[in-house]
């Protein structure tokens, strides 16, 4: 079957960067620890507000379980849902995004997730990499 969905190529009408974050990043949600990285990607996509991508190596996959929720960006792909099941009895359906098969121009968030920063805590600190 052919997919007939929209696929379009980032350019200067809608800019996407990719580039790795400066930050060490800490996700939570309630007191529990879902992700901790200083390897995230920043991703600038028009003028939307950055999104983090974090390394799935660096996400306790313990609390997430898969979604039915799927939705589609013409420039990234489909994306798949995961909710958040934490340590605290919180239930976020649909919380966290990735890309199973991202489009060649976003290729790198590929084994990455993001999450909705207004359903989790996201704290970003300069990493010690970073430090003087």
């Amino acid at each position: 079957m052919t997919d007939t969905r929209p696929h379009k190529t980032p350019g200067p009408d809608h800019p996407i960067t990719l580039e790795p974050s400066p930050a060490h990043v800490v996700v939570r949600s309630g007191s529990s620890v879902i992700a901790e990285t200083s390897r995230a990607l920043e991703m600038h996509e028009a003028s939307y507000p950055a999104v983090l991508y974090l390394p799935l190596d660096d996400v306790d996959l313990s609390q997430l379980r898969r979604s039915d929720h799927h939705t589609w960006c013409p420039y990234k792909g489909e994306a798949s849902y995961y909710d958040i099941i934490d340590g605290d009895g919180a239930d976020l359906t649909a919380a966290v995004w990735y890309y199973d098969d991202p489009f060649p121009a976003v290729a790198n968030i590929k084994d990455h997730v993001a999450f909705y920063a207004d359903r989790v805590t996201v704290t970003t600190s300069p990493s010690e990499s970073n430090l003087p």
